[in-house]
């Protein structure tokens, strides 16, 4: 097992792509509308772009950043200069990102990204069968220096220093299927893939007429979403984990950290966290200079090198950096 590789060719610090392109098609979950979805390699340094096939050329583009989010009700909007829009990116965002794929566009001939099973499962299966591409470029990284965090009542986000990228989240909901959930695991393709990926988003019998009437949930179903009524699951096939629940929370925040626009070096702690707050931290993170620096995952792993080799005299940190070193996959 490795720590922190030492071999200057390490694929980790340099950007990838796809090897080549893969569709699918899908209907859009709030929308309802069947939409066919191209993904196709992306320049060095271009970053994740979304494309509207259906628009005019000319205003057809959506760089998937924080500063481009504008609607965050149960999904994740990203909108251009020109107004056009793209929702529903959490899920193939956070695959994208999870599977290391740094550069990407996005055809849709529609606004929203079909929900497929409600998972990321079926866009990491997609990216693992089309395979990745090194670029040359080196990949970019924002490192965390100091704690930042946003709240809300009782609802907190934040992010802190940390040797590998790594995820704490809890949930409290009073429906009797979740409850109170917490997971905590390392932002790792192996670990994405096999703890985090399949599990589906959720949503209530109750909220359905007025989410409806909002112009939302027009796509849902048994297919693409978990369904909890009078505290039982309504889907016959139950639930693909015990607590599926906070994995998928797991999987949207990853999707908004993506967003980010480069590769995080630090943890992300969320207590009842959603899309508002998730987009309300990068925010506040960008505009405090002072707890973040953007560099290159090569110098982030350097840093945090010398940071071992240093005589540590608060045991408790030590021991916390160690233990997250020997969990990370690499």
């Amino acid at each position: 097992m490795n720590h922190i590789n030492n071999n200057a060719d390490d694929p980790s610090f340099f950007q990838h792509t796809l090897k080549d392109s893969f569709t699918c098609v899908g209907r859009g979950l709030h929308t309802g509308l069947k939409i066919v979805m191209r993904v196709t390699p992306g320049e060095p340094d271009s970053g994740i772009v979304f494309v509207r096939r259906d628009v005019d050329s000319r205003r057809s583009e959506i760089q998937a950043l924080w500063n481009n989010v504008s609607d965050t009700r149960l999904s994740t909007t990203i909108t251009n200069s020109r107004g056009v829009r793209v929702s529903t990116i959490e899920h193939l965002m956070a695959a994208l990102y999870a599977s290391g794929i740094d550069n990407a566009r996005i055809l849709l001939d529609g606004p929203e990204v079909p929900i497929m099973d409600g998972s990321a499962a079926p866009f990491m299966s997609l990216i693992r069968q089309t395979g990745k591409s090194q670029q040359a470029a080196e990949r970019r990284a924002i490192v965390i220096k100091q704690s930042i965090s946003v709240s809300d009542g009782d609802k907190f986000a934040g992010f802190l220093p940390s040797p590998v990228p790594w995820m704490e989240l809890e949930i409290d909901f009073d429906a009797k299927p979740i409850g109170k959930q917490k997971l905590t695991a390392p932002l790792h393709e192996v670990v994405f893939e096999k703890d985090l990926a399949e599990a589906r988003t959720f949503g209530f019998r109750e909220q359905v007429n007025t989410l409806h009437k909002l112009g939302l949930a027009q796509g849902g179903s048994l297919v693409n979403a978990i369904l909890i009524e009078n505290d039982e699951i309504v889907n016959q096939e139950g639930l693909r984990f015990e607590d599926e629940f906070v994995r998928h929370k797991m999987v949207d925040c990853i999707g908004d950290i993506a967003l980010i626009g480069a590769h995080l070096m630090g943890q992300f702690s969320g207590v009842q966290t959603g899309h508002q707050m998730n987009n309300a931290l990068i925010h506040k993170l960008m505009l405090h200079e002072y707890a973040w620096e953007y560099t290159t995952v090569r110098e982030a792993s350097k840093f945090w090198r010398q940071i071992m080799e240093l005589p540590h005299t608060d045991d408790e940190l030590a021991n916390e950096i160690m233990s997250k070193l020997d969990l990370h996959i690499h």
